[in-house]
């Protein structure tokens, strides 16, 4: 495995979370925090927690953002706080910027100063319990990396034929990697496997062909 280098800005509960489990992957990652106490839970789960204020850009140059593979930006209670870190690390040359934002609004300033990647942990959390809860037991929606899942879609009279007539992968870029008919499970069906309504299919594919698919089957 390939060892990389995070720098985490804010030692929230996302902060929090995101160092310690990285750290403990393996991985290099300095936390940085303008309170010693919010450092403190994650002293001994990253490679150097320092008290300082990131939002400097002055400040933030000394920990050389460019030299880690993404800088984090956790920044949960100042929203001003997380434009001044965001804006300061793009300025100093970050590989890579992960910002955190509790609205839509938010996100889309942080991406014009300078994230790449926006991510708002209790709306993504919402929508991963929204569709573990629409899912039945035979697999529950879940994420592979960033943008790939798996989920189970039931068969309904616009899903039913051969697999080779429905062409999803052509026509979705989805994948059927297993279809439940009753008490059956028929795993990796061939091009001639009948879906009759009612059938349930597991798919796997990129979130947005994902999301494409069940809104051309109507949600």
């Amino acid at each position: 495995m390939k060892v990389r280098s995070f720098l985490v800005i804010g030692a929230g509960r996302l902060g929090t979370a995101l160092s310690s489990t990285l750290f403990d992957l393996g991985h290099e990652v300095v936390v940085v925090d303008r309170s010693e106490a919010a450092l403190e839970p994650v002293m001994a789960h990253a490679t150097q927690a320092i008290a300082l204020d990131a939002v400097d850009e002055e400040t933030l140059a000394r920990l050389g953002p460019a030299n880690f593979d993404a800088v984090v930006v956790a920044i949960g209670e100042s929203f001003e706080g997380a434009v001044l870190a965001v804006a300061a690390a793009k300025a100093l040359g970050a590989q890579r910027i992960v910002a955190k934002a509790t609205t839509e609004l938010a996100a889309q300033v942080l991406e014009k100063v300078g994230a790449d990647e926006v991510v708002r942990p209790e709306h993504d959390s919402g929508v991963r319990l929204a569709r573990h809860l629409v899912t039945p037991a035979l697999v529950d929606a879940f994420e592979l990396g960033e943008n790939y899942g798996v989920e189970e879609i039931e068969a309904g009279p616009d899903l039913v034929g051969t697999l080779a007539h429905l062409r999803l992968t052509n026509r979705f870029h989805v994948q059927v990697i297993a279809v439940a008919r009753d008490e059956k499970l028929t795993a990796a069906p061939k091009a001639d496997f009948v879906v009759t309504e009612g059938d349930r299919l597991v798919v796997i594919g990129a979130t947005a062909d994902l999301d494409r698919f069940r809104e051309a089957l109507g949600g």
